[in-house]
């Protein structure tokens, strides 16, 4: 009877941190062929959790990693060891079309080039994956997102007719449509200004905060990465936590 006490009680735990658990990797490796025939290991051994709620920054220099490791993480690409677990789902089990089925309007994403698809306007950029998940009122809720990153006057422009800062404006905007449960962000403030870059990040945390969205985040700028709840430090293709 205690045994059976004891293992209900540990599926009981293994099932909540299931549940908290937004993103994870076990043994996580990326291997590639270098344009000699030579084997470079980018990414070995890594273990990392990231749990509902928290904003996690990874920090490193240009070419430690980070960008390899937040790919395998969302999904983007595939490790050529370990596993990745996210939003409860083990991402080596998932096929392309099912990992993109996956992040569909749950899933958020920023890069360091804006994304925007040039032939559409601000307004229309926003609304794209609200209409693709076939969200009623996509234009509207894509409006008031543009309105609440201050670009209410910029409806109709197309990405050419927008400064940097205005253009990762609407890519946090787009990040942002739908209320996505994890948000990946890849150096958001890499080629803005230091003003532009600090105004983007006071808008992506509060916009993180508004929605409750899990936040992982790539960046080789200590500051920024002070701005999130925990610092992973990789280096050499290895992490380990910040002190």
């Amino acid at each position: 009877m205690a045994c059976e006490t004891m293992g209900a009680i540990e599926t009981t735990i293994k099932k909540a941190m299931e549940e908290t658990t937004r993103i994870s990797a076990t043994q996580l490796g990326k291997r590639v062929k270098t344009p000699d025939g030579r084997m470079l290991d980018i990414l070995s051994a890594i273990d990392m959790q990231v749990n509902a709620g928290e904003a996690v920054a990874i920090l490193g220099p240009s070419g430690s990693g980070k960008s390899t490791l937040l790919g395998l993480l969302a999904g983007l690409d595939q490790p050529t060891a370990g596993r990745v677990s996210l939003l409860g789902n083990d991402l080596g089990a998932l096929d392309e079309d099912a990992r993109a089925a996956l992040r569909a309007g749950r899933i958020g994403f920023v890069f360091q080039s804006f994304q925007l698809l040039p032939g559409m306007t601000a307004l229309e950029n926003v609304a794209l994956p609200l209409q693709i998940g076939r969200n009623s009122g996509a234009r509207a809720q894509a409006e008031a997102l543009l309105h609440e990153v201050g670009l209410g006057e910029r409806l109709a422009h197309q990405p050419r007719q927008l400064s940097g800062g205005e253009q990762q404006r609407v890519a946090l905007a787009r990040a942002f449509a739908g209320d996505p449960q994890v948000l990946f962000a890849d150096e958001p403030t890499g080629n803005l200004d230091a003003e532009s870059g600090r105004r983007i990040i006071d808008l992506l945390f509060g916009l993180r905060d508004r929605v409750g969205s899990t936040l992982l985040l790539v960046t080789h700028d200590q500051a920024l990465a002070r701005r999130c709840d925990r610092i992973l430090r990789i280096s050499a293709g290895r992490l380990q936590e910040a002190a």
